[in-house]
């Protein structure tokens, strides 16, 4: 602290005393009494500063908000991401090679079962065809000869005029012929099938998928990738997977698979942009094994899609709900979390606070919390400035 001229000239006269001594009677008696203003004015200097640091600042009383705790029902739903698949993909692959002529379908068209999708070029197969034909038309010619010659020995056999050796011959000429004749329909039959297959047609209703060949392009059985997918999506199935302790949650209330499928609610599906997808659907199948390198287990919903609204391939979320039908809720900002527990102000009825440990359910809605221990209905609890204050603390009540 910075003090007047006249008080540090006390600490120079206790220092300097023959200082007076040089002054005048008057001069020394207005400079002495001046000096004792001076010790007086310090004095009280001193006195008032060391009054204020010894002084404590009053702790003030909040004025914050509470409320009283009630239980009620409360839904949730949980989220899974889940994967779109049709109800049944179809790989759409060549079965004889050749080149492409015709694609006679586009990317994303409704396909009906029977419809040609490609056509490969025929010609080859065609000219096997009529092969195969003049094949089958010499086959039965040589049986019809066969045929012939066997009645002719038959005849002549019964009279005795030849052995029954050369009727046997005659006989076994003819099965030889009817042999080829059916070897001649059956490459008949391959030929024009595979003529048949240039033409290449869906297999079922559904969706044309990713057309990876074109006009032009050389394709054949053996070809790894395929020409394009039919994705059959009257019904669509959304797979998600759900964690081992979750199966367990379920199997401690239903103690089959069966059971667990039948008492699970209706799903939910939300679609790529957040939107929810307008029809319910259904779980309809849960897997028996649980992966070993994710721990969960693959869980499938069905949905109907008549629309064709959803297509395989897309991501999705499935939410299924719950219901607590007992809980009490509260705010989240009500809350706050030290060592990975969580703790609530209790307003007792002086108004004073008192940090409580509580517990929450698993999920929530973002914005209040679901208390499961910790609390009970009536009971009153802070709602704002919960990291303004501490246990113990005394507080007034906003109205």
């Amino acid at each position: 602290m910075t003090y007047p001229m006249e008080i540090c000239l006390t600490g120079y006269l206790a220092t300097n005393p023959n200082f007076a001594l040089k002054m005048t009677k008057r001069e020394n008696k207005m400079f002495r009494n001046r000096i004792c203003g001076c010790q007086l004015a310090l004095a009280m200097l001193l006195s008032i500063n060391s009054c204020q640091r010894n002084q404590q600042p009053a702790e003030q009383t909040p004025t914050l908000a509470v409320m009283t705790v009630t239980g009620s029902s409360n839904n949730f739903k949980e989220t899974f991401p889940a994967t779109i698949k049709g109800k049944q993909d179809i790989d759409i692959r060549p079965q004889v090679s050749g080149f492409i002529t015709k694609v006679l379908v586009d990317e994303g068209a409704q396909v009906r079962k029977g419809q040609v999708l490609f056509e490969i070029d025929p010609v080859q197969y065609q000219q096997a065809v009529n092969v195969a034909k003049a094949a089958v038309a010499v086959a039965r010619t040589a049986v019809s000869t066969a045929q012939l010659t066997a009645s002719n020995k038959a005849s002549l056999a019964a009279r005795k005029v030849i052995s029954d050796y050369e009727k046997s011959v005659a006989d076994n000429q003819l099965a030889q012929a009817k042999s080829q004749l059916a070897q001649a329909q059956a490459s008949l039959v391959a030929a024009q099938k595979n003529l048949s297959y240039t033409k290449v047609v869906s297999p079922s209703n559904g969706v044309v998928g990713k057309i990876e060949f074109r006009a032009g392009a050389l394709v054949s059985p053996s070809t790894p990738q395929a020409m394009t997918t039919v994705s059959e999506n009257d019904h669509i199935y959304a797979n998600f997977a759900m964690t081992e302790k979750k199966m367990l949650e379920l199997s401690n209330t239903h103690h089959n698979q069966n059971a667990i499928i039948n008492n699970l609610p209706a799903v939910e599906l939300q679609m790529a942009d957040g939107s929810i997808y307008p029809q319910k659907g259904k779980v309809a199948t849960i897997s028996g094994v649980i992966d070993q390198e994710t721990g969960s287990v693959n869980v499938r919903a069905e949905f109907a899609n008549s629309k064709g609204l959803l297509r395989s391939g897309g991501a999705c979320n499935i939410l299924i709900p719950h219901t607590l039908a007992h809980g009490i809720t509260i705010p989240q900002n009500a809350t706050y979390e030290i060592q990975d527990k969580r703790f609530a102000y209790k307003v007792d009825k002086s108004n004073k606070l008192s940090a409580t440990v509580i517990e929450v359910y698993p999920l929530n809605n973002g914005k209040n919390y679901v208390v499961t221990a910790g609390l009970k209905e009536g009971d009153r609890i802070l709602t704002e400035g919960v990291a303004s204050v501490h246990d113990g603390q005394s507080i007034n009540i906003r109205k």
